[in-house]
Parts: C-alpha cells; structure tokens; sequence
C-alpha cells in the first residue's frame, strides 16, 4: 500500500484504534506512565497518516501503528524521566548556547549530503530506520524489500555519507 486515501485512513483507523488503545494502555500500566492512552494513539495515527502521504511505501499499515505506537510510548517514558537540575541560582545571560550555530550548520551540511549524495530509496531506507526506529525485519515488511538488500543499502548510504563528510574537513 502506497500513499492512504482519506477513506481508508479512516476505516484502517476505526479497525486499529482499539488494538492501539490497549497497547498503550498495558505500557502505561506496566511502565507507571500517567499519559492518556488516546493521545499516544492519535500521535501514533498522525505519524502513520504523514508518513502515507510523504509517499514512504507501507505494506502492512497495522503493524507500522503498532511499531509506532510502541515509538510513542518509549519516547514518553523517556521524557517523564528526564531531571532536569538548575545550573545555578543566578540567572545566566545570553540566549543561544555557544553550540547552536554549529549544530545548525552540522546539520545543514548532512541535510545536503542527503539529498545531494543519496537516492530516493537510500533517503527513505534511512528514515524509516533512524527517525521511526524500525528494525530491519520492520523495513522489509514495510517496503517489500529483502533484509539483505536493505542492510546493503543502508550500509552504503551510511559510507556514502562519512567519505563526503571526511572530504569536507
């Protein structure tokens, strides 16, 4: 299945969302998350409907909602736990960090090398591993593709980038 209609977002939604529910539920009970369970679920579906029409290949929409909602659920758990500790008591003056125009530029440069240096499919290969956190075994049932020739691809993509990024300095 490529890019959703309207329509069958809706009704894949309607068969999915109690499965999805429960899910979060049984997460939310076993990791002592106080989240709402329909609000990870409707992040969970949103994810699901952008990827469809950014025109990302899914083959099986059911258990990309699941992976996804299982995404969302971890990524809460994680920040309900992070602590955050004051640096001092004095207010610190100054409103960037002496890092931010470096990250941005770092990510500028590997934004170019993406879509200057790699395919379409390396490009997607790559985001479904690294933004979705799918597994390999995940990606193949997604874009119907053989794990092998996923794990060659993303490889290649990955050297691809680092030889660009050690010519650049």
């Amino acid at each position: 299945m490529s890019t959703m209609t309207e329509q069958e977002f809706a009704r894949l939604s309607r068969k999915i969302r109690g499965k999805l529910t429960a899910l979060a539920q049984r997460f939310n009970r076993a990791s002592g998350l106080e989240a709402e369970a329909e609000d990870i679920v409707q992040e969970a579906l949103i994810a699901l409907w952008q990827l469809s029409q950014k025109g990302y290949p899914i083959r099986d929409a059911e258990a990309l909602a699941i992976r996804i909602t299982k995404n969302h659920c971890i990524d809460r758990y994680r920040k309900q736990h992070i602590r955050f500790e004051p640096v001092s008591d004095r207010p610190i003056s100054g409103g960037l960090r002496a890092t931010t125009g470096t990250e941005e530029k770092d990510i500028e440069t590997i934004r170019a090398i993406l879509h200057r240096e790699l395919s379409e499919s390396q490009r997607q290969l790559l985001y479904l591993r690294n933004e979705c956190g799918l597994t390999l075994d995940e990606i193949a049932k997604v874009t119907g593709r053989p794990k092998a020739s996923i794990k060659t691809a993303l490889s290649s993509a990955r050297k691809t980038m680092l030889d660009k990024l050690k010519t650049m300095g």
